[in-house]
């Protein structure tokens, strides 16, 4: 096995230190020929990972946050190239959806034990992602949240309440499934992946693996249905709620007013005003559990996510003592 490491130094709030010799070592004895690059600025990762794909190497290992998994994803989408995934950024929407431990160290071991599974990716106007694509409220805190100059979920929780405080739903119009709906909205996602990462279930049923993306429809409510929304979002019961509508579809177009910023896994980006979307189905081999995707129960699902960060949390203390 010929394997490419990309490292992002500088994604989440842990050290990396120790990172690639703990990943050489793990996999040397196994029969694994590992070579590692660091990233340094946007888009390097993309380049490094089309770069493995030209030497026909069988892994490209990503360790950094969602940024770094997307640009990765990007290249090897439809390529014999398996990606790893050494989740180390704040919200880790993909390992966390696959089953993966957001703890590289633990990622290590899916990849030493697993063999690659093929999942669906999705575009829109051409763009790859993977987890989530959003407009409004999700977009412009994704927005707030890269204009901070701290990461962590301290500051997405700071970025997301100041954000709430001036923000005003739009007008959309949606069209799949051969209708058309005109939509006052809070937010819409399109959803190839559960959650947008740190536990948050925007689609709580998605697989990565059917064909089809999952959109949610977030409407405009009053300050407290809408905080509600919140909640039901971390408990992993947002289906039930009363401003959520929810449809299947293997593509579909929404349509807006004027061009502006959305988020693509996360990462904010500027859009036009139509957007159009498709889903790839099986383009994507990633070391993950097999069907890890369908095993979602609500409050169960969740909690158990949220002790394994505490676990973790209070792991990397120690550590460091």
């Amino acid at each position: 096995m010929k394997a490419r490491l990309i490292i992002n130094p500088i994604s989440g709030t842990h050290s990396k230190a120790g990172l690639a010799e703990n990943v050489v070592e793990s996999l040397t004895p196994l029969g694994w020929d590992v070579e590692t690059l660091f990233t340094r600025g946007r888009g390097d990762a993309t380049r490094l990972a089309l770069e493995a794909v030209d030497r026909g190497m069988d892994a490209v290992l990503a360790a950094g946050g969602d940024g770094t998994v997307n640009e990765t994803a990007i290249a090897l989408c439809g390529s014999e190239t398996a990606l790893g995934i050494l989740p180390c950024g704040s919200g880790n929407g993909l390992a966390r959806h696959l089953g993966i431990p957001v703890d590289p160290r633990e990622g290590l071991k899916i990849i030493m034990a697993q063999k690659p599974r093929p999942i669906d990716y999705a575009t829109v106007n051409g763009r790859k992602f993977f987890c989530t694509f959003g407009v409004g409220f999700d977009a412009a805190v994704s927005d707030a949240f890269a204009r901070k100059k701290t990461r962590g979920k301290l500051t997405y929780l700071q970025s997301t309440f100041e954000t709430y405080a001036h923000f005003e739903p739009e007008l959309y119009k949606v069209t799949a499934n051969g209708q058309t709906m005109t939509e006052k909205a809070f937010l819409i996602a399109v959803c190839n992946a559960s959650q947008y990462g740190n536990n948050a279930y925007i689609a709580p049923n998605a697989s990565i693996d059917d064909g089809m993306l999952d959109v949610t429809v977030v409407h405009a409510g009053n300050p407290l249905s809408t905080a509600l929304v919140g909640f039901d979002l971390l408990a992993g019961m947002i289906e039930h709620n009363v401003l959520i509508r929810q449809f299947r579809t293997s593509s579909l177009t929404i349509e807006r007013s004027q061009g502006g910023i959305a988020h693509i896994d996360g990462e904010p980006v500027e859009m036009p005003s139509r957007l159009d979307f498709e889903c790839h189905p099986a383009l994507l081999n990633v070391f993950a559990p097999p069907g890890s995707d369908k095993a979602f129960k609500p409050f169960i699902t969740p909690a158990a996510s949220m002790l394994a960060d505490f676990k973790l949390a209070v792991n990397r203390v120690f550590q460091k003592d």
